[in-house]
């Protein structure tokens, strides 16, 4: 069981390096998306996006293999992943590529729910 925390980190991490290929540029993030990134303005927000998701999923790796940062990590991970899907509900409409996104997050979601039950129950923290 003390390897599931550490586990779901890692592989949340894999989901949030993904976008780190977008910082290639507009061609890569219309390739990652599945919409055209012709505007300059919208280029350099969505390539700025890609590295901060570069940080966070070194962040969550790195946190997988050191406990204190376990719930920290999940607290970021959970923010990222839940706010992902609300923007996406509230939206509404996206294209079949984000739709692969989504379903990625969905899942992420429910194995941070369980991550955090057993880092909770491992710690204590209630």
């Amino acid at each position: 069981m003390r390897h599931i925390v550490p586990a779901v980190l890692l592989l949340v991490a894999l989901i949030h390096l993904l976008p780190l290929a977008g910082v290639l540029g507009a061609a890569k993030l219309s390739s990652l998306y599945g919409i055209p990134v012709q505007d300059p303005n919208l280029e350099i927000l969505m390539r700025h996006r890609a590295v901060l998701f570069g940080l966070l999923a070194a962040f969550l790796a790195y946190a997988a293999f050191h406990r204190p940062l376990h719930g920290l990590a999940l607290v970021a991970a959970g923010v990222s992943v839940v706010s992902f899907l609300v923007l996406a509900v509230m939206v509404g409409g996206y294209n079949a590529t984000l739709s692969t996104v989504v379903k990625a997050d969905i899942v992420a979601l429910v194995l941070l729910v369980v991550a955090a039950a057993l880092h909770l129950r491992g710690t204590g923290e209630a």
